[in-house]
């Protein structure tokens, strides 16, 4: 399909601006859906990291509260105070310790360590262990200001004890420390520490997220992951990017960002001992499944109704353009010489009616041609027959003179030699039936005459020529070269110089095209004649022929018999309204005439 028909201009602007449009429409109804998606996935993830927030909050701030009984519990206070050694003191504090044991179903086990006396009490599995005279555990163990800390999760321990305890089982949990004090005072009376299972914040985190396509992590201010997808994970750094990038030193307690194909949504958790973070993970591929699958849905549409108004256009287009097809093939046949076609009607429209414009123009030219014909066949053989019949007769006496000086003083076989050539010229320009004639044979009429011109001048130049073996039999008009390399003889030939030469070249300029050189190195035309016979060249067409058959009108700007407008005007007639003839002069010096022609493989009848 060529872009330059009328079809398949139709079929793409009207392709183009529905392709456009309809690409358009879906990026901006995707680009809509993704943003409403973003926003109200945002909205609701925020509303409800808020709500799984508070309900840690409430979690750690119940675990604080049960810490808090060593000083609502007089006794247990003044036993911790005082120290204790008999069997009803340590039932008593076994008694409180089992209290906050059992106040939350996930507290894992309770360490309780008294300075008095340096007594450390586990009470682990609903079994309460004593050890006396050791030290306190580290990690229980606050120095800072604040009377409490919560441990990032941890495998449970028997906080260094070192007596064995039965059927004890490691497993995650996170841990409440808090500094029992002398009251007002800030100085330690003991050291409570509560171990939590992750059970208590699975409770809660699970409700928060797709566990299937959405992560999630819970932080302490270190980094260090106190509960998330992967359990191998619990207590060790989250080394990502983004968390360095997006939420450390962050002065907003809550916020979203998107990276890595995912948009994470935070929210800060803050009380005592407690500096959290909750962060989900949400795949933007699952965020914008919706607005994905109505794009699916879109396209498929779309490609639906593309390919039906493809299928209208392409059949609208071939409806619209086939008469005019149909018309460039009649027009086509005209062209290769059929004018008898049968030209029939296409409708009513602008097409019908340029066609039947057509048609009735095409009788007209038929009637035309038919009356004529035989009159413009015999003009144009009558006007090619008047060409070629202008040899110079004063050229014919001056050689049978030079003939007959050589024949009287030389006595010699050159004589046959130039009696043959002048016989060939002779044939050869007065046999007017051949209208076209060989490249090679209008050659050969150059070389005859080219014979005569050097005993004429005593050999005083030299000829050459170059040309493609594949023109020798193409054709070209009669009678050309030879009006032109006369030309050099009488008006170019220097008679001082013996150097003198002339030559002829041909070459293909292309497929269908050729151009022929005649170039000398005699004198240059003067510039005021060379411009005239520029402008008689310029205008030389097939309807002055007329005037170039009159003598005093067919001189050349230097005065010649057979001037180069006579050879053009012969051109065109022959060779068509394109054959070129231009003249120049050489900067060496001399003057060089080139034609250009179409290559004719066939003889015509003119």
């Amino acid at each position: 399909m060529k872009w330059n028909t009328i079809r398949t201009k139709m079929i793409v602007f009207i392709l183009l601006p529905t392709l456009i449009c309809i690409m358009a429409t879906m990026f901006i109804s995707y680009h809509f859906s993704t943003q409403s998606l973003r926003t109200r996935a945002v909205d609701e993830n925020t509303n409800l990291l808020f709500q799984g927030t508070k309900n840690i909050e409430s979690l750690i701030q119940e675990i604080n509260r049960l810490s808090l009984i060593v000083y609502s519990d007089s006794e247990f206070y003044r036993l911790l105070e005082a120290g204790y050694e008999d069997m009803a003191a340590n039932t008593r504090i076994y008694s409180s310790l089992n209290y906050i044991s059992s106040s939350m179903p996930d507290v894992s086990q309770v360490y309780l360590y008294g300075v008095k006396d340096s007594k450390a009490t586990l009470l682990t599995q609903n079994t309460p262990k004593r050890w006396q005279g050791i030290s306190p555990y580290p990690d229980s163990k606050i120095t800072t200001d604040s009377a409490v800390s919560i441990q990032s999760t941890h495998l449970s321990h028997s906080y260094g004890l070192t007596a064995p305890i039965p059927q004890f089982i490691p497993e995650p949990v996170f841990t409440l420390h808090r500094r029992i004090e002398r009251v007002p005072t800030t100085k330690a009376l003991g050291y409570l520490s509560i171990d939590v299972k992750l059970t208590a914040l699975t409770d809660i985190i699970s409700q928060l997220y797709d566990q299937k396509q959405e992560n999630i992590w819970l932080l302490d201010g270190d980094r260090n992951i106190i509960y998330g997808d992967n359990s191998e994970e619990y207590g060790k750094k989250l080394n990502t990017a983004w968390y360095d990038t997006n939420i450390r030193g962050n002065q907003s307690s809550q916020g979203y960002f998107e990276e890595e194909k995912a948009m994470f949504i935070y929210q800060n958790i803050e009380g005592p001992g407690l500096n959290w973070t909750l962060v989900k993970q949400i795949p933007v591929s699952y965020l914008f499944r919706e607005a994905n699958e109505a794009a699916t849905i879109n396209i498929a549409l779309s490609i639906l109704l593309l390919i039906t108004i493809t299928t209208l256009t392409i059949l609208i287009s071939f409806r619209i353009t086939a008469p005019i097809k149909q018309l460039t093939r009649y027009m086509n046949q005209v062209q290769t010489g059929k004018l008898d076609i049968d030209i029939r009607p296409m409708g009513k429209d602008e097409i019908g009616v340029v066609t039947e414009r057509f048609r009735s123009m095409m009788d007209t030219i038929n009637n035309l041609i038919l009356r004529e014909y035989k009159l413009e066949l015999t003009n144009k053989t009558n006007e090619l027959r008047a060409l070629q019949a202008q040899i110079n007769p004063h050229f014919l006496n001056n050689t049978l003179q030079i003939i007959g000086t050589l024949a009287l003083e030389l006595k010699v076989p050159q004589i046959y030699s130039l009696l043959s050539a002048l016989a060939k010229m002779m044939r050869y320009s007065m046999y007017n039936e051949e209208k076209i004639v060989t490249v090679k044979d209008e050659l050969d009429h150059v070389k005859a005459y080219i014979e005569l011109q050097k005993e004429r001048f005593e050999n005083k130049f030299s000829f050459r020529y170059d040309m493609e073996e594949s023109l020798f039999e193409t054709f070209m008009p009669k009678m050309i070269l030879q009006p032109i390399v006369e030309n050099y003889f009488k008006h170019g030939f220097n008679l001082s110089r013996t150097d003198g030469f002339i030559e002829i070249t041909a070459a293909r300029v292309s497929n269908k095209r050729m151009e022929i050189c005649i170039q000398n190195n005699g004198n240059a035309i003067p510039s005021a004649k060379l411009d005239l016979l520029r402008q008689k060249l310029q205008h030389s067409t097939r309807t002055e022929i007329d005037l170039l058959r009159n003598t005093e009108q067919d001189k050349d700007a230097t005065g010649s018999g057979i001037g180069l407008p006579n050879v053009l005007a012969r051109l065109k007639l022959v060779c068509g309204d394109s054959a070129i003839l231009t003249v120049d002069n050489l900067r060496a010096g001399g003057v060089v005439v080139r034609l250009e022609i179409d290559i004719i493989v066939e003889r015509e009848t003119i």
